[in-house]
């Protein structure tokens, strides 16, 4: 068995109830959203934010770098799993610079949404009565992202 299979197998046996998967499958994606909002909001001077900027935007900042970092983790696991997660984070991070340029305080957006999001993740423990996975090994951080792609990958017959 490959080692991502192995780490969304481990994953996936403590998220077997339907709500808590569902509920996984919302909370996830926003809680990386939100962490990508929190790192993006970190200040750097102007001169340094602005070294790379598309449409205005300043994308040099440390939710940037930790994006590429995350992908290079991605990739060591799997390609295929890699370029989804790059598509998702891009996304994100397109979606920070909208709301910037429109004038949205990301660090408060971030901030409520971020801990809304862990309740929810917390109450589909409770539901599922098996504690989350990261308590265990923090990896399972960023397994749990890979995790709500692996369906849509199989569905499509994309093998990872």
């Amino acid at each position: 068995m490959k080692r991502i299979d192995a780490l969304l197998e481990h994953y996936g046996e403590s998220h077997q109830n339907p709500a808590n998967i569902r509920i996984h499958k919302i909370c996830v994606p926003t809680i990386v959203f939100t962490v990508y909002g929190l790192l993006w909001s970190i200040p750097l001077p102007d001169t340094l934010r602005h070294s790379l900027s598309i449409g205005g935007i300043g994308y040099t900042n440390i939710a940037s770098l930790v994006f590429i970092l995350g992908l290079v983790y991605y990739v060591r696991l799997s390609w295929a799993l890699s370029l989804g997660m790059a598509t998702m984070s891009l996304a994100f991070l397109a979606l920070l610079g909208v709301l910037e340029q429109a004038g949205i305080s990301i660090l408060s957006l971030s901030v409520i949404v971020f801990v809304v999001a862990w309740i929810g993740q917390f109450v589909g423990h409770k539901i599922e009565g098996k504690k989350p996975s990261f308590f265990e090994d923090l990896q399972f951080l960023l397994i749990g992202p890979a995790w709500t792609l692996a369906p849509l990958y199989k569905r499509f017959g994309i093998h990872y």
